[in-house]
C-alpha cells in the first residue's frame, strides 16, 4: 500500500475512532442467551495464549491469515451439536462485524482451527464446501473466514471467538446455504445449553 494510502487510512481510522464497542450486538448478547447470560464452559488457544492475547502477524490479513486454534471440554450428552462464531465489535460500522460463523460442528468436538475450514474443492448450489462438513455463514466479504485487519489508527481491536452449544441439531435443511448471523441468531432460540468465548485483540499499527 502506497504512502498515500496508508496516510489516508489512518487518517480515517482516528477520526472514526470513537466508533467501536458495539458489544450489545455481540452474538452471544441475543434473546436465545436469556438462560445463559455468562459462558458456562472455557473455550482457551493453545497457540495463542490466555484470553485478551494479541494475536501475532500470522493471524491477521498482514501475514497468512490463519484462524487461531481453540480448545474446549468434552461435552456432556445434553450437547448435541456447536456452532462457532467469530466476530469483532469494534469495527466502525455501527454493529458487531462478522468474521466467520461456522454450523453443524459436532458434540463430540473439542477443537477447532485452521483446518477445519480447507476447502474441499467441492460446490453446491455454487457455494465452496468444507472438508469438516461444516456449513460456514455470511460475512461482509463472502469468504470462509476473514482474517483481522482493523483500519490504520482505529486502534486494537477485539476479537470474540464464541463456542455455543446446542441441545438439538440444527438440521441443514433448516439453514440456507450461507446462512446469516441473524438467521442462526433465530433458528438457535431455545436450543443453547451453554456457551464459551476466547477473545483476542489486534491492532494495525503504522509502521
Amino acid at each position: 500500500m502506497s504512502f498515500l494510502r496508508r496516510y489516508i487510512e489512518w487518517t480515517l481510522g482516528t477520526l472514526l475512532y470513537r466508533r467501536r464497542g458495539y458489544d450489545h450486538d455481540l452474538f452471544h448478547k441475543g434473546q436465545a442467551f436469556n438462560n445463559f447470560p455468562k459462558p458456562t464452559f472455557d473455550v482457551s488457544s493453545p497457540d495463542c495464549g490466555p484470553a485478551g492475547a494479541k494475536l501475532g502477524l500470522e493471524y491477521s490479513q498482514l501475514g497468512s491469515g490463519k484462524v487461531p486454534q481453540l480448545t474446549w471440554p468434552a461435552s456432556g450428552p445434553e450437547v448435541k451439536e456447536y456452532v462457532i462464531i467469530s466476530e469483532d465489535p469494534d469495527a466502525p460500522l455501527g454493529h458487531s462485524n462478522v468474521h466467520g460463523i461456522y454450523c453443524f460442528v459436532p458434540a463430540t468436538k473439542t477443537s477447532f482451527g485452521p483446518a477445519d475450514l480447507e476447502l474441499s474443492g467441492e460446490e453446491q448450489n455454487g457455494v465452496k464446501q468444507l472438508r469438516s462438513g461444516y456449513r460456514w455463514g455470511k460475512n461482509r466479504r463472502n469468504i470462509v473466514y476473514i482474517a483481522p485487519r482493523p483500519p490504520l489508527g482505529h486502534g486494537p481491536h477485539r476479537y470474540f471467538f464464541e463456542v455455543v452449544a446446542l441441545s438439538e441439531p440444527l438440521g441443514p435443511e433448516k439453514l440456507s446455504a450461507v446462512p446469516t448471523k441473524q438467521e442462526v441468531s433465530e433458528l438457535i432460540v431455545g436450543k443453547v445449553c451453554g456457551w464459551g468465548m476466547w477473545t483476542a485483540t489486534f491492532e494495525q499499527e503504522w509502521s
